[in-house]
C-alpha cells in the first residue's frame, strides 16, 4: 500500500587495591570548580585532529597537577558516572590493570575520527583525555580514579551516540532499541572481558557500518579531514542494523533484499520497491509470523483509478470474476458490503472511499506468502505472480511495498524450513520461533574495501544523481 502520514523518528583481572572515595578538601573542591568553570571556556570544536595511534600509550611526561590527588581538566564527570562507581565500590572500569591502559588509548583514536560518526565533540576531548591520563600516571589511586571517572563520562555521551535510534527511521516497534542508560552501559563495560575489544564493538556498531566508516574515514584523511555529508547520511541508516545475529535488509537504491546471520550475508535477492511518487519508506521492524493466502487489500488510488471505472463499464462480474470483494474494514472477518450498495461514480470520483479486498487466487496480487511487520503505514513484504519486471533494471514502480523475486525461498530462510497451514482458508498466520529485525534502508554509499563507490540515488535524497528515475 502507499505509505501516508510518515512518522520519522529522531534523533579481567583486578587491581591488587580499590580506589577509595575522592578525598574531600577546600583544595581539591578548589581544583573541580576550577575544572567546571573551564568546562564552560572550552570551544566545541569539531576539527580533524592526528589520530593517537593504536596500542602507543599516551606521553608520559608529567604535568602540573591542581592539587594533591586532583586533574585539572574540563571534562565535569557526571553525577550518574559518579553514583555508579560509589555503587561499585569505585571499582575502576579503565585502569582495572594498573595505571596503563590499552582501552584507554583505543578509546582516545575513536575520538579522533569521532566527527564522521556524528559525534563532533571527539578530538578536544581526546585531547583533554590524554592530558588527563597523563596526569593521572603521576597522582596516585585518587587521580587514577579520577581519570577513570572521566573516561567513563565521555565514554557513555559516545556510546549513546551510537546507539541513538537512526534519524530519519521509522521505528516501529521498542524491540531494536539499544541500551542506553549510564548504569547499563557502564554496567557491560565494567564486565567485559576484553574492554579494548567491547570498546571496539561500540564504534564499529555492525560490519556494515565499520566498513563504510573506515573507508570515509581514510577518504577523509586524503582529502583534509572534510566529511561527505551523503556519506555521512548513509552511515546514519547502517547504524541502525544490529551487530550479530540474523536480520533481513531490503536496499531500496540496489532494489534487493540481503539476509544476514552474524555480520555476514547469507543471500540475497531482487526486489521491486516503490515509485518516486509512492516511495518505499526507511523503516525498522521486527518480523514475528508469515501470512499464508493472503488478502491483498487494494490501494485507494487503485479502486478509484482501476476497480472503479470497470465496475462501471462491466458490472459487478468484474469484481466476481477476479476474486474482489468489498468490505468494512481490513479484519479478516469483515462484514461484506453488496457492490450494488455503492456509489461507483464518487468513488471513480474520489469524492468517496471504500475498502476493496482480491481474495487468495493465483492472480492475487499478494501471491502465496506476505510478510508483515510494524510500522503504522501499511508497508509489508510479499510474493507476487507476476515475475516478468524482475528482469528490469529499474523496479521502482511499486506502490511503496516490497515484491520478493522468491517469496519461498525468503519464506524458508526466515522459519529455518518451509511455513505451511493445515487449512487453505485465507489468512493463515505461521509464527517465526525468534522475531526477524527487518529493515528498510537507502544505502547510496557502497563501500568496496578501502574506497567508496556512489549508487544511484532514485528517490533524490542524497543530492545524487541516478541513470534510473523512480517513476
Amino acid at each position: 500500500m502507499r505509505p501516508a502520514n510518515l512518522r520519522l523518528s529522531y534523533r579481567g583481572s583486578q587491581m591488587p587495591f580499590r580506589f577509595k572515595s575522592l578525598p574531600k578538601s577546600p583544595a581539591l573542591a578548589a581544583a573541580l570548580a576550577a575544572a567546571a568553570a573551564a568546562s564552560l571556556a572550552m570551544p566545541a570544536s569539531a576539527q580533524w585532529a592526528p589520530p593517537v595511534p593504536w596500542g602507543a600509550p599516551p606521553p608520559m611526561a608529567p604535568a602540573p597537577m591542581a592539587a594533591t590527588g586532583a586533574i585539572a581538566s574540563p571534562i565535569v564527570i557526571s553525577g550518574a558516572v559518579a553514583r555508579f562507581y560509589e555503587n561499585h565500590s569505585n571499582r575502576p572500569i579503565w585502569f582495572r590493570n594498573g595505571p596503563r591502559s590499552d582501552a584507554a588509548t583505543r578509546f582516545l583514536f575513536i575520538l579522533q575520527r569521532a566527527p564522521i560518526d556524528g559525534f563532533n565533540d571527539g578530538p578536544r576531548l581526546a585531547a583533554a583525555l590524554q592530558n588527563v591520563i597523563r596526569q593521572a600516571q603521576f597522582g596516585g589511586p585518587p587521580a587514577l580514579l579520577q581519570a577513570d571517572r572521566m573516561l567513563s563520562t565521555v565514554f557513555v555521551r559516545y556510546a549513546q551516540t551510537m546507539r541513538a535510534p537512526s534519524r530519519g527511521v521509522l521505528y516501529g516497534t521498542d524491540e531494536l532499541a539499544r541500551p542506553t542508560a549510564v548504569n547499563s552501559l557502564l554496567a557491560e563495560t565494567l564486565s567485559a572481558p576484553n574492554l579494548t575489544r567491547f570498546v571496539n564493538e561500540v564504534s564499529d556498531v555492525n560490519p556494515v557500518y565499520a566498513q563504510l566508516r573506515d573507508a570515509a574515514w581514510n577518504l577523509a584523511r586524503m582529502t583534509g579531514g572534510v566529511a561527505d555529508q551523503r556519506v555521512m547520511a548513509n552511515l546514519e541508516r547502517a547504524r541502525a542494523f544490529p551487530s550479530s545475529g540474523r536480520y533481513a535488509v531490503v536496499d531500496v537504491v540496489s532494489q534487493r533484499l540481503f539476509m544476514f546471520e552474524d555480520g555476514q550475508m547469507r543471500d540475497s535477492m531482487k526486489v521491486i520497491v516503490g515509485k518516486r511518487a509512492t516511495p518505499t519508506p526507511m523503516i525498522a521492524s521486527v518480523l514475528h509470523y508469515t501470512t499464508l493466502n493472503p488478502y491483498w487489500n487494494v490501494p485507494d488510488d487503485l479502486v478509484q483509478s482501476l476497480i472503479a471505472p470497470n465496475v462501471l463499464k462491466q458490472g459487478a462480474a468484474y469484481l466476481n470474476d477476479r476474486g474482489y470483494e468489498i468490505v468494512l474494514n481490513w479484519a479478516a472477518d469483515a462484514p461484506r458490503l453488496s457492490p450494488s450498495s455503492i456509489n461507483w461514480p464518487a468513488v471513480a470520483a474520489g469524492r468517496e472511499r471504500i475498502r476493496v479486498r482480491q481474495k487468495p487466487n493465483p492472480a492475487n496480487s499478494m501471491g502465496n506468502y506476505k510478510f508483515p511487520f510494524a510500522n503504522g503505514l501499511g508497508i509489508y513484504l510479499h510474493d507476487t505472480p507476476n515475475k516478468v519486471p524482475f528482469a528490469d533494471q529499474n523496479r521502482w514502480i511499486s506502490n511503496g511495498c516490497v515484491r520478493l523475486e522468491d517469496a519461498a525461498r525468503f519464506a524458508r530462510w526466515v522459519h529455518g524450513q518451509m511455513p505451511w497451514s493445515n487449512s487453505s482458508a485465507p489468512e493463515q498466520h505461521v509464527q517465526v520461533a525468534k522475531g526477524l529485525p527487518i529493515f528498510l534502508t537507502y544505502l547510496s554509499v557502497r563501500s568496496d574495501g578501502a574506497s567508496l563507490t556512489y549508487l544511484d540515488d532514485p528517490y533524490s535524497l542524497d543530492g545524487g544523481r541516478s541513470s534510473f528515475v523512480a517513476r
